[in-house]
């Protein structure tokens, strides 16, 4: 499958079970770790624990070759590892206080100032 193929779908099961602020970065050209990240806020540990249960059931159900978990037990941050994609799905106030997004865009602004 795809990385954009698994991306998609990553997304689609965050929209279908109600995903607040979804966010998908590229960072194929930053790191050799994954292809792109998707950053998802969740209403409460309970609606972040469905949420990252969602992503990783469709992917199993696809034959995901990579599904693995982490953070279930706190559910303040779920980490979804899908190999090429790696989705973070979050409360509110640690999608606020880790800023993944501005975590990566100063990197990707260096890198393209450095090679444009």
């Amino acid at each position: 499958m795809k990385p954009e193929e698994l991306r998609d779908i990553a997304v689609i099961a965050l929209e279908d079970s109600k995903g607040i602020d979804i966010s998908t970065i590229d960072v194929r050209t930053l790191t050799s770790i994954t292809d792109y990240m998707i950053v998802c806020t969740g209403r409460s540990t309970r609606h972040v624990k469905a949420l990252a249960e969602s992503v990783a059931t469709k992917a199993k159900e696809l034959h995901a070759p990579f599904v693995r978990t982490e953070g279930e037990r706190e559910s303040e941050w779920i980490l979804v590892d899908l190999g090429d994609i790696v989705v973070h799905v979050m409360l509110p106030a640690t999608r606020a206080f880790y800023s993944l997004e501005d975590l990566w865009e100063p990197v990707k602004e260096l890198r393209e100032n450095k090679n444009g």
